[in-house]
């Protein structure tokens, strides 16, 4: 069904675009959430992610491409890291640990752990090591691939990623997270 729907698409069929966006925005508004915590902001960089792809339907091919979703996640993530940059939001990257400043996140009821909750505490992350991390553990680029994205050394990607991931664990361990997590274990 999806690829008579990109065919659609192809041809400019405005009934398909709308099947199209109905059926992968939901989720692709969440990936524009986590890097634009604002939610009219996230909203416009999804708009804009899917305008983009739809002039660039033409050129996906089901033989060649990942897959649809993952084609329209990359120019969703892509057209995210655009709009932190002309904006003048994407992360100031420091060296220090400049994650001391934020407070602890509001405990979360229960202490099952859940996608939402991890989604929660992801999106409390510092600015920098939030993208990071989303870049990496969530979209799978390279340090390689985050550095050339965002202007930053691999290093400091490697080490974005490490303070996030300390940070997340962290908070996890504080809210008890973690030994809900043996316990079901």
């Amino acid at each position: 069904m999806s690829q008579q729907l990109v065919e659609q698409c192809q041809r400019g069929n405005a009934f398909a675009q709308k099947r199209l966006f109905d059926q992968y925005a939901g989720r692709l508004f969440r990936v524009s959430l986590r890097y634009v915590r604002n939610e009219p902001e996230a909203e416009e960089v999804l708009m804009n992610g899917f305008l983009k792809a739809f002039r660039a339907i033409g050129d996906f091919n089901y033989r060649t491409d990942t897959g649809l979703e993952a084609w329209l996640r990359r120019i969703v993530v892509n057209e995210a890291l655009q709009y932190l940059r002309a904006n003048r939001c994407l992360p100031v990257f420091q060296t220090d640990d400049s994650a001391e400043a934020y407070a602890d996140p509001e405990p979360l009821p229960d202490a099952g752990l859940d996608a939402e909750r991890i989604y929660a505490l992801i999106r409390e992350l510092p600015p920098g090591y939030r993208t990071v991390f989303n870049l990496y553990a969530i979209e799978g680029f390279s340090h390689r691939e985050i550095a050339d994205q965002l202007g930053i050394s691999e290093n400091t990607s490697k080490s974005q990623l490490s303070k996030a991931r300390a940070l997340l664990q962290t908070w996890l361990t504080q809210y008890g997270y973690e030994t809900a997590t043996r316990r079901n274990a």
